[in-house]
C-alpha cells in the first residue's frame, strides 16, 4: 500500500454543482417566504387586504 501519494485535486470536476445550485435557490425561496409570511401576517397588511378585497366583493 502506498503512502506516500500526492493529493490531488482536480479543480475541472464539476459534479454535485447541480446539487449545490438547487440547494441555494431552495434555502433562498424558504427565506423569501419567511419574509413573506411575515409581512402578510402584519396587522397593517391585512387591513390592506381586507379592505381591497371587500372593495372587490362589493361590485
Amino acid at each position: 500500500m502506498e503512502h506516500n501519494r500526492p493529493f490531488n485535486l482536480d479543480l475541472t470536476d464539476d459534479s454535485g454543482a447541480s446539487t449545490a445550485e438547487y440547494s441555494i435557490v431552495t434555502l433562498a425561496a424558504v427565506a423569501f417566504a419567511g419574509v413573506l409570511a411575515a409581512v402578510i401576517s402584519s396587522g397593517t397588511v391585512q387591513g390592506l387586504l381586507e379592505g381591497l378585497i371587500e372593495r372587490a366583493l362589493s361590485f
